[in-house]
């Protein structure tokens, strides 16, 4: 007797196992049916339809995810990100790589995404390609070695497709795309690690790298599979994850175009516009300094792509129907993170900013530096700078910038910040490899084309200050002066580029005309003053594709 019941009893037990072992795989597989049920439209549904039920839903599950790539740990670097993983805890160098390598389980995504830009591409004999196509934008590179190159692909990064364990990987790359080795090549890397490995001492990228046109693509139509807030900041970004692994910034729209930067509002409390972020990136290529990560603009879906694909509970908390029955959330942040600064769609759609992310810091450590002439944020005091007209002798005497191209560097930065009139310049980054032999990456640039009514002369201290400048930005400058190669000409033919166009209205493309003529004016004037040789430094003497760096800032 005694038998029988313990035999009911360990059959009951296991009964009561297998019962839980299968509601814990159909939770599981709950929400990704509904979302496969729902991936045959993209569109935006009515905000009646589901938004009104958000009351009654429960927290939604969580799932695996892998996420290639974590941002930085200075919370004030735009493009940086405490990744949803360090939540979990912070992985080092050899995990980070780990996760690289996890991407190719993903059998069903291709890896290359087609260069070709679907909207808007101006004609082969357009101005943009004749700019492109003169001498000033065609200088090489120095030959470049492991120590020039933020990764060296033959040991610092390998993808191997027998991680993933899938018998038909190798149908579905083909042939060529694997070395003698069976080893993915470098050319079959999904575009945003392409986009890494090309990364180099003098450039985030090169002049005409169709990975770039490409990785812009990515950015716009790859579908988004995670999202989390940023930590840090003052204002609401996200970190959107995409199907191939690659991450992204986004900043939501916050003002139209046509809105301007209230007079009453200090330059540390002013909005961070999504426009501004997409622009920067253009008007830096056009420059050809190439320091800024690639941007593009994208109409992002606020409850399918947002709301239904974030883990965090803060941010999904914030979601509500507005009384014009739009979708809105507001999420958390220092400044404008409230009911009464929520960002809202129409009805759920919504416009912003998705600018790629650079390598994880676990495999490219970068260097955040404090800007010498930065503000004061503060609403009475001034900086040293803004009351000492000699300031830039003792920045002079002061490493980095004592030797090297450093100084010339900020008076790149100085020059973009003033075309798009952005004063919120507190910190810049480099990357740790290089030292201090390498560009400042022009990261955060959402402040910029706040007022096309106004010029900041403020913001063109240094350069007045310092009277310095290399001589290819100088030639640069005076081509883009000219009428053919008219900057502003070139800025719009650009951003049409942009799915979001048009990005800037007519009077900010007319203010950055007429701020390159005062930043050739004060040049002209230290010519005057100190004389050419002292205030052009020749970075286009020796042979044909080197750049010689200067022993010093020269001092009078």
């Amino acid at each position: 007797m005694k038998m029988i019941l313990l035999r009911k009893f360990r059959v009951l037990i296991l009964m009561v196992f297998l019962v839980a072992c299968s509601m814990h795989i159909m939770i599981d597989l709950l929400p990704k049916l509904e979302r496969s049920g729902n991936s045959g439209c993209s569109c935006s549904h009515t905000p009646s339809e589901e938004p009104q039920n958000w009351a009654k839903q429960s927290w939604p599950n969580k799932h695996t995810l892998r996420i290639l790539q974590d941002f930085s740990n200075e919370p004030n670097s735009n493009v940086s990100s405490h990744s949803l993983d360090r939540l979990q805890g912070a992985g080092d160098k050899k995990q980070s790589l780990r996760r690289m390598e996890m991407h190719v389980a993903d059998r069903k995504r291709p890896l290359i995404q087609d260069a070709a830009v679907t909207k808007n591409v101006p004609p082969k004999g357009s101005r943009l390609s004749a700019l492109f196509d003169h001498p000033l934008y065609k200088r090489a590179l120095p030959t470049l070695t492991d120590e020039d190159t933020l990764f060296n692909v033959n040991t610092d990064i390998r993808f191997n497709p027998k991680v993933a364990d899938e018998t038909e990987w190798n149908e579905q790359i083909g042939v060529k795309e694997l070395s003698p080795t069976g080893e993915l090549t470098p050319d079959s890397y999904p575009n945003w690690l392409r986009f890494h490995i090309g990364i180099n001492r003098y450039e985030l990228y090169a002049r005409h790298n169709p990975v770039i046109d490409a990785l812009l693509k990515d950015l716009v139509t790859q579908r988004i599979t995670s999202v989390g807030m940023k930590s840090g900041g003052t204002q609401l970004k996200l970190i959107m994850t995409f199907q191939n692994y690659g991450q992204a910034l986004l900043k939501p729209m916050r003002q139209t175009r046509e809105q301007q930067t209230p007079p009453d509002f200090f330059y540390f409390s002013d909005f961070e516009r999504h426009n501004a972020e997409i622009a920067a990136f253009h008007l830096d290529r056009v420059l050809d300094f190439r320091r800024v990560p690639p941007v593009a603009g994208r109409l992002v879906n606020m409850t399918k792509e947002i709301r239904d694909m974030t883990r965090d509970k803060k941010l999904w908390k914030t979601f509500f129907i507005s009384p014009a029955n739009n979708v809105c959330f507001y999420g958390e942040c220092s400044y404008y993170c409230s009911t009464e600064h929520a960002l809202c769609g129409k009805p759920d759609q919504i416009e912003g900013s998705m600018a790629a992310f650079l390598p994880d810091l676990a495999l490219a450590k970068r260097k955040t530096w404090r800007n010498p002439w930065r503000r004061s944020y503060h609403k009475r005091k001034k900086a040293e700078w803004e009351v000492d007209p000699d300031y830039c002798e003792e920045v002079k005497q002061t490493p980095p910038y004592d030797t090297g191209t450093r100084l010339l560097d900020v008076m790149d930065m100085t020059i973009f910040d003033f075309l798009m009139g952005n004063m919120d310049r507190h910190h810049y980054e480099t990357f740790e490899k290089f030292g201090n032999e390498t560009f400042i990456i022009h990261l955060d640039n959402g402040r910029g084309f706040g007022k096309h009514s106004h010029d900041e002369l403020s913001i063109l201290v240094p350069l007045s200050q310092c009277c310095r400048v290399r001589k290819s930005t100088h030639l640069r400058l005076q081509l883009l002066a000219k009428e053919e190669y008219k900057l502003s000409v070139l800025m719009a033919e650009s951003l049409l580029r942009d799915r979001l166009s048009p990005i800037l209205i007519q009077p900010h493309l007319d203010a950055l005309d007429r701020r390159l003529r005062q930043v050739l004016r004060v040049l002209a004037e230290c010519i005057e003053k100190e004389g050419y040789s002292y205030v052009v430094e020749d970075d286009l003497q020796g042979e044909p594709g080197t750049e010689p760096g200067h022993n010093g800032p020269r001092r009078r």
